[in-house]
């Protein structure tokens, strides 16, 4: 499932976070998502700084996949059709601000991307404890 690391911290983390993701609701793994595009964009930054182009690339693209194969790929339009077209058309836009981010080394666009992202996890937060508010997202299978 995880890419085999040489490194036993890796390879602790993986194994957190496979059990994490094996446990959990769909609700929990959405904000596990958010979490982890939250983090490619913190790595992102920090590399744009540091001037390190090729982990610059490689977090803003784990963003953009997790975004449009994650978050964007969960959604029920079944569902929640209205939200979930809103939802989309939202991670649309932040794909192409994270597209712009690495192009243009733009950091006021990983900010601006941060904070849609961590919006929208307080939101799935807030749903978590009360699942029945709202659903636009498939069940895990």
């Amino acid at each position: 499932m995880f890419a085999t690391s040489n490194s036993p911290t890796r390879a602790y983390a993986d194994i957190g976070v496979e059990t994490g993701v094996m446990g959990a609701n769909p609700h929990k793994l959405i904000l596990m998502l958010f979490d982890g595009a939250l983090l490619a964009v913190a790595v992102a930054k920090d590399a744009m700084r540091s001037g390190k182009i090729a982990e610059k690339g490689q977090s803003i693209s784990r963003s953009i996949d997790i975004v449009n194969n994650g978050l964007k790929a969960s959604l029920d339009f079944e569902a929640g059709a209205d939200m979930a077209q809103r939802l989309a058309g939202l991670y649309d836009y932040i794909s192409a601000r994270l597209l712009q981010a690495n192009l243009r080394d733009d950091q006021a666009a990983l900010d601006e991307v941060r904070g849609l992202l961590q919006e929208l996890r307080s939101a799935w937060e807030e749903i978590a404890k009360d699942p029945s508010v709202v659903s636009v997202s498939k069940p895990a299978k």
